[in-house]
Parts: structure tokens; sequence; C-alpha cells
């Protein structure tokens, strides 16, 4: 199973994936993914063990070989569903300035105890900033970096950005104006304040997983 696939802006035979693999049970398939070659074949680059894998992966705006991801225990089964672990197990943010080919968990300003799914977005609009939505006790909330990843504030701890992370913490950043973000959950929420705080938006149905916005339109 995957929860993202980004491709490199000016050379498409490169990409990355964040996969989680099987859902159900402990296997190989989980982290960060590479291919060089459009795809034919992949390189495993962020693997911490059979039951960590990635949520979610984000590119640098202004330089494609940053790359972001947020590694996450999860996995469901017929009696219950396990989202996070504590963070000695290696879950949470990872930053590489190499393409994609080494990374390094940072956690400053980050949650350190119980830590779950985060959803992490970027803008062209300011290439340096950074949001995450993250699941984790204590510390759940919207984060945000003005530095690229390096450190982190909490912005919003707004519960209802985080209902049923396990299914939800979908986020984007207006690539047109840094302090636009958006929220989706079972409800559907919009920041103009850079995530200090949120306002409901009608949507046609509830459960918001995923959205897109328009590279040259914010609207």
């Amino acid at each position: 199973q995957i929860g993202s696939v980004r491709v490199h802006p000016t050379n498409p035979n490169v990409a990355w994936v964040a996969a989680i693999g099987n859902a159900f049970k402990a296997n190989s398939e989980r982290g960060v993914f590479k291919t060089t070659d459009g795809g034919k074949t992949w390189k495993k680059v962020l693997f911490l063990s059979d039951s960590v894998g990635a949520a979610d992966l984000e590119l640098n705006p202004a330089n494609p070989d940053i790359v972001y991801a947020w590694m996450w225990r999860g996995e469901r089964k017929p009696w219950t569903i396990i989202s996070g672990a504590h963070n000695s197990t290696g879950v949470g943010f990872y930053k590489s300035t190499d393409g994609g080919e080494h990374f390094t968990k940072i956690t400053t300003g980050l949650p350190t105890e119980l830590v779950g799914k985060a959803n992490l977005a970027v803008t062209a609009a300011n290439p340096n900033r950074v949001y995450a939505l993250v699941e984790a006790k204590p510390g759940g909330g919207l984060y945000r970096s003005e530095d690229a990843g390096q450190s982190w504030k909490l912005i919003s701890s707004y519960g209802q950005l985080i209902t049923r992370p396990f299914y939800y913490v979908a986020l984007a950043a207006d690539p047109t104006n840094a302090d636009v973000v958006y929220a989706g959950a079972e409800s559907f929420y919009k920041s103009t304040d850079g995530g200090a705080n949120w306002t409901p938006l009608r949507t046609p149905h509830g459960d918001n997983h995923d959205m897109w916005i328009s590279p040259k339109d914010g609207k």
C-alpha cells in the first residue's frame, strides 16, 4: 500500500514512493523506495523494520535533492488498529539532502513519546517552510518548520484536524501563498494564518482523504 508518489520536477525517470506494503502484517515492503529508470527498477533507500513503513513523502519545491519522509508504525488487525509507536523505534520525520539516497532523522520540536501517522506539506511560495499534521500522544497537532525541516514548532493542537488519523491526516499547502493550508479528516478545514486558526469548509461528503492544488492558481 502506497501513501505517496513524488516525481522529480525536471527528470521524469526519477521518482520516490512512500509505502507500508501489506497493511495487515509485518512485511519487508515498507519504507521509502526510489527509481531512476522510470519505474523499471526500485531501490529501498529508507527502511527501519518490517513493522514501520513510510506514510508520506515530499520534495523541497526549490531543490528536489531535499526529500522529506514520515515513518509510521501502522498495521490493521481484525480486532484493532495499530497506529504509532514510541519515538525510540525510529518513527517520525526524516530528511535527505542527496536525492533520497540517505536520510537523517530530525526530532527538534517534534513529539518524542508515542508518535503515529503524519502528513507533510510544502509550498513553492516559501520552499523552506514545511507543515506536518502529526498524530501523537502527547503533542498531536499541526507543526511548522521554517528552516527546511531542521526544527519544528507546534502551531495548532485543534483536535478536529486529527480524527481517526489511521485514515486521514490529509494536508496541503497553497503553492502561491505559504500561509494558506488545508487539512482533511472527517471534515475539511482551511487556515489563512500559517496553521494557527482553522475554518471548516463544506464538502459534498465527509471523509476527506487527499487534495490537489494547482501549482499556478491557489484558488
